[in-house]
């Protein structure tokens, strides 16, 4: 198995996350940009998590159906054929994020997936549901995690 390399310019592998990103700034999802999809890849999914949410684990942004072939996304880009699922803020595309004042700095982990067929989900999967599918179908994956606190 391969290993998809996965950065964003915006910022660098645990580090924070600037704040245009974030639900009460701009709420504008990060560029991202990725090498080394394997070539049996029929999709690619695209998962923001925070595992630090006092909740469980939050779902910020779940995108499937992205082609294989593209090597990113800018700002706030929703690539055509691309599906954004609803996040756990109930809303669908990017939900920044937004962690309770003086908590620690939250990791949000962008994990991006190359699938070997189609994915299918729930209207409003949970992290479980993501994991439950994607994990197991993946023919490579790669995670970049940033940092925000409010």
């Amino acid at each position: 198995m391969s290993g998809i390399e996965l950065n964003s310019p915006a910022f660098t592998d645990h580090t924070p996350i600037p704040a245009r990103h974030a639900k009460d700034d701009e709420n504008v999802s990060p560029p991202l940009k990725w090498s080394r999809v394997p070539a049996d890849a029929v999709e690619l999914a695209l998962l923001c998590e925070d595992p630090d949410a006092p909740s469980g684990t939050f779902v910020h942004w779940l995108m499937t159906g992205i082609d294989p072939r593209k090597d990113g996304l800018g700002a706030g880009e929703r690539p055509q054929g691309a599906l954004e699922h609803k996040n756990g803020y109930g809303e669908e595309g990017w939900g920044g994020p937004h962690p309770p004042e003086g908590d620690d700095a939250h990791r949000y982990l962008f994990r991006l997936y190359a699938l070997p067929a189609p994915v299918s989900l729930p209207q409003q999967p949970s992290a479980d549901d993501v994991h439950g599918v994607l994990d197991r179908q993946q023919v490579a994956t790669a995670t970049l995690v940033g940092l925000y606190r409010r």
